[in-house]
């Protein structure tokens, strides 16, 4: 099967100035991302794309190996825009060079830099070897189950956020197993994305990933936190 990693790093950030730049263990979080995507390709017929409307890091990426055939437009790279119309148009813009069609999309986010080469061989084989799988996705514990959750009305007065018609107070230990998603990578069969026009199909298999490789880094104390990781990846990412 023919698979395009699309790996989306604008230059824009909020929380953290040129966030897909940022130093983790003296390399740029997007470099992260690059050479995970490279040595996993090693083992598909797997292209790996950058997608960014910033110069320098359209030159970051292509120092370290990353194929960037195309600069994004500003109107894919503002602020509220979704990730579903930028991987679309990478999606495009590479099929019309090559001129062939891929089968699977892995779409990948450098905010995210622990994911590990395991965690992308098992969702890309899942989609190759279950015809039935849509999609294939890493999932996480999370730190507040969601019966645990609040919101709160107008009036300041707080409602639970799923409704059991009662204050669930019972231990972690005996509430259903939920995770969430570990933000890393989401691998789909084409047709999803571009027709569908989703990134994550149904059926969706998910596959347990321990928390620590599952950080998103939104904020500088999510960036610090991944640094001290980093500097520990011996024992913690495992």
């Amino acid at each position: 099967m023919k698979i395009l990693a699309v790996i989306l790093a604008r230059g824009g950030s909020k929380g953290i100035p040129n966030k897909n730049l940022s130093l983790i263990g003296g390399k740029p979080l997007v470099v992260h991302s690059i050479q995970k995507c490279l040595e996993v390709s090693k083992y598909y017929d797997m292209k790996v794309i950058v997608s960014s409307d910033s110069n320098k890091i359209i030159e970051t990426s292509k120092n370290v190996g990353a194929w960037v055939p195309f600069k994004r437009p500003d109107y894919l790279a503002q602020d509220d825009v979704e990730s579903l119309p930028a991987v679309q148009h990478a999606i495009k813009e590479v099929e019309n060079i090559l001129k062939y069609i891929f089968d699977i999309i892995v779409y990948v986010q450098p905010n995210s830099p622990f994911c590990r080469i395991q965690d992308f061989r098992e969702c890309i084989n899942n989609l190759i070897f279950r015809k039935e799988l849509e999609s294939c996705l890493p999932i996480t514990d999370i730190a507040t189950h969601p019966f645990k959750m609040k919101k709160i009305k107008e009036n300041g007065i707080l409602e639970n956020f799923i409704d059991q018609g009662f204050e669930d107070m019972r231990p972690r230990q005996l509430l259903p197993k939920v995770y969430r998603r570990a933000g890393s990578i989401y691998v789909s069969r084409r047709n999803v994305i571009m027709n569908n026009n989703t990134l994550v199909g149904n059926p969706c298999f998910g596959i347990k990933v321990p928390s620590i490789t599952a950080v998103d880094i939104d904020s500088h104390l999510d960036l610090e936190l991944a640094r001290i990781i980093f500097k520990n990846k011996e024992t913690v990412l495992r």
